[in-house]
């Protein structure tokens, strides 16, 4: 990283030194400890996937590859990414409009649950189409109602009892 600032869209390595609930550090290579040029990939940052604990996701001294998503010069501090490294998993699944699935709750809120229906997708089955709330955990078979990519958001339904 020496030499001047790194560019949006520029892939750097690194390893993880801190984890914190906010974010994780990551000691950019070339860059010798304790210097400025750390990086910091804030939690949406880390995976598609649903995480209760960034400590879930990446441990400290993990070797990472990063996109830089912006240079901090007040901070000497670079915004990463994982998840830009990786695969959309929305992108595939858009098509699956109308098919049944089965997933577990991962997330209880106020207006309803949000059931995992693929590895890194959490649709929300909303309170109005529920008979009763699910508990976490417990395993839900729904129908995907419609998948809103610009939104990033999968609408589901309960599927029809047999």
């Amino acid at each position: 990283m020496s030499g001047g600032q790194p560019k949006r869209g520029t892939v750097v390595r690194g390893t993880i030194s801190e984890i914190h609930n906010f974010g994780v550090f990551v000691r950019l290579e070339g860059d010798p400890a304790g210097s400025p040029g750390t990086g910091f990939i804030r939690i949406p940052e880390l995976t598609w996937e649903y995480f209760c604990n960034p400590a879930d996701v990446v441990h400290a001294g993990q070797q990472v590859s990063a996109e830089v998503l912006d240079f901090d010069a007040t901070r000497g501090q670079v915004q990463l990414s994982l998840k830009a490294l990786q695969e959309d998993p929305l992108v595939q699944f858009a098509d699956r409009v109308g098919e049944v699935l089965s997933g577990p709750v991962v997330k209880v809120v106020p207006f309803g649950v949000f059931v995992r229906v693929a590895p890194g997708i959490a649709g929300l089955l909303h309170e109005s189409v529920l008979t009763r709330e699910p508990a976490m955990g417990e395993m839900v078979t729904v129908t995907i109602a419609e998948v809103d990519r610009p939104r990033r958001q999968v609408r589901l339904e309960l599927a029809p009892t047999r």
